[in-house]
């Protein structure tokens, strides 16, 4: 069992979609930052709501279970190892045309994006310093700047704007290796200047070639920093004061810009990953946005308010560059934050193995004997079979293959607006219908379901709550867990309920069937149905083993015709929940 997978969603979505947006989402002006805002060339504010396309110009080990490798070029080491240097160049080749095309950007559009940040490796563009066939000289690649031409114009095709982001930028920005494919047994970018004036031509370069596009909202110039200028042991640049070097490069690097482009927002990110601006203002040019990156902590005004500070200090624009990465509720809690500030947002990603993104990579049996392979718990497969799951994961990265989670995209768009539900799946109620207890409905904690730990807060210490435990199928707080092909709701507690919305086609009695098990032998749930709790209850027992299913049944439930919603509350947890069968009587 799978969710369906949905490409572009009907042109009347797409204008439903348009009509939640209260801000004007794309103009043929530049856009500026006035004040603390970012607004059109008519001054109207606008709220950007992006995506950003990790993964397609540079692999992070995480997104494809590689954590372990970290870093690009170690992957591309890796799978020359497995299946030969020559396939390895096509993988590559390959995979920068698979990852995204038109039909994501169409996808992005319909969900209700209006912008894309698109995480650049610089190699994609220049050689590395030390490749360079003339010292202190810059070969360009067209393969980078073509890639960007493409995106730009599905794009603008689109009515979406594209924020340009040097990821990885040469020789590496950060201690964090795997952002930025560093290698370090190389000099990074701080301890190098010809890799700093490699950066500097590169974003020359690309203002040069971007100048006159308005499609372009900004150029995010360095990604993420996070380096200990004053002391070596600050790995992350969290406890820098001065960030001189940060500065001064970044003013080099608007400097070069200004020198071929005056049109366009420059976004600056701070040490520590975005988020250390200590001694980075004044600011040094009049068209800048300050960008902040937001992971794991809690979704209160306090959480941000030392970037309110500056914005208010200094009248910059904010930008929340960067986030996700968690449940449901904690996406529409941080969207509404950013939003009630007058704050747009990116989030990342759009695609990776996992289940919260809105687009989930299948995890397949031969990729995973590879996986195995690579974490040193099996052999090492002939080179057929590697090139066989190297080729089915290429095939699978491609949208329409793809699991497309529409709870996600509920929940950045829908959710932020309205507490009201919607079926997942469309529960016709007739003689005997039976509904995937994983099916409940779409919408917010205590709207479609009430669960006690709905989110991971892994960088607020003392919190150690995960969302959903199972990691499988949705991204709410629901823990659902995988079995063999199918899935069901477990570790269910006290209190904690599930809604579905049920159309029935004929008023009547009927038997309501539940598939339970339970680890303990305990349990006990109830009914409510249309906000009325039913008097009868369902004790679980004699049931024991999260797989050892058992039915039980609430006979003579009165059902009228037309839309009803059930809950499922737990008066006592402890149970597994896998279905539940509607029964004329």
């Amino acid at each position: 069992m799978m969710h369906q997978q949905i490409i572009v969603h009907s042109k009347n979505i797409i204008i439903s979609l348009i009509l939640l947006l209260s801000v004007p989402a794309y103009s043929q002006g530049f856009l500026k930052a006035n004040g603390r805002l970012i607004v059109d060339s008519k001054g109207n504010k606008v709220i950007l709501r992006g995506m950003g396309l990790g993964g397609w110009m540079l692999q992070e080990g995480y997104m494809f279970r590689l954590a372990n490798m970290g870093q690009q070029y170690k992957i591309k080491s890796c799978i020359e190892e497995v299946a030969g240097p020559e396939y390895a160049s096509k993988f590559y080749e390959s995979w920068l045309t698979n990852h995204t095309r038109k039909i994501d950007v169409d996808s992005m559009a319909a969900w209700g994006f209006n912008s894309i940040r698109l995480p650049m490796h610089y190699q994609l563009f220049t050689l590395p310093v030390d490749l360079e066939p003339v010292a202190g000289q810059n070969t360009w690649l067209e393969k980078g700047f073509t890639l960007t031409d493409s995106l730009l114009k599905w794009c603008k095709a689109n009515k979406m704007y594209l924020i340009l982001d040097l990821h990885a930028a040469p020789g590496g920005q950060g201690n964090d290796l795997p952002i930025s494919d560093r290698d370090p047994s190389k000099p990074s970018l701080w301890e190098s200047k010809a890799n700093q004036q490699k950066m500097i031509a590169l974003w020359k370069k690309l203002a040069q070639r971007y100048a006159n596009e308005p499609a372009i909202a900004g150029y995010d110039i360095i990604n993420e920093p996070n380096w200990g200028f004053e002391k070596p042991e600050d790995k992350r640049g969290t406890e820098e004061t001065k960030n001189e070097p940060l500065r001064q490069l970044m003013m080099d690097i608007t400097k070069a810009i200004r020198e071929v482009d005056k049109n366009h927002i420059v976004i600056i990110e701070g040490n520590g990953f975005g988020n250390n601006y200590r001694g980075i203002f004044p600011l040094w040019d009049q068209n800048m946005v300050l960008s902040f990156h937001k992971y794991g902590n809690f979704n209160n005004p306090s959480a941000i308010q030392n970037f309110l500070n500056l914005s208010q200090q200094y009248q910059v624009p904010l930008w929340m560059g960067e986030s996700g990465e968690n449940s449901n509720t904690w996406f529409t809690e941080a969207i509404r934050l950013a939003e009630s500030n007058n704050i747009g947002w990116c989030w990342w990603q759009l695609k990776k193995i996992g289940i919260n993104n809105p687009l989930e990579i299948k995890l397949t049996p031969s990729y995973q004997k590879l996986l195995d392979y690579w974490n040193g718990k099996s052999s090492k497969l002939p080179k057929n079979q590697a090139i066989a799951a190297l080729d089915e994961f290429l095939d699978n990265i491609k949208l329409e293959n793809t699991i497309y989670h529409k709870d996600v995209t509920d929940a950045m768009f829908r959710q932020i607006n309205t507490q009201a539900t919607l079926p997942f799946n469309r529960n016709i109620i007739g003689g005997n219908t039976t509904i995937n207890a994983i099916d409940y409905d779409l919408g917010g904690q205590r709207s479609a379901y009430f669960d006690k730990d709905t989110a991971s807060y892994q960088y607020t210490p003392g919190v150690k709550t995960i969302g959903n435990r199972g990691h499988a199928y949705r991204n709410d707080g629901v823990d659902i867990q995988a079995d063999d092909n199918n899935y069901y709701v477990f570790s269910i507690e006290d209190g904690e309920w599930l809604q579905y919305t049920i159309n029935v086609n004929s008023k009547g009695t009927y038997t309501v069937r539940f598939i339970v098990s339970s680890d303990a032998g305990k349990g006990t749930f109830s009914l409510i149905l249309n906000n009325n709790r039913l008097p009868d209850s369902v004790a679980v027992t004699g049931s024991r083993g999260a797989k050892n299913w058992s039915t039980f049944e609430l006979k003579n439930i009165k059902l009228p015709k037309g839309n009803n919603k059930i809950r499922v509350y737990a008066d006592e947890g402890g149970f597994n929940l896998k279905a539940i069968t509607f029964i004329k009587n």
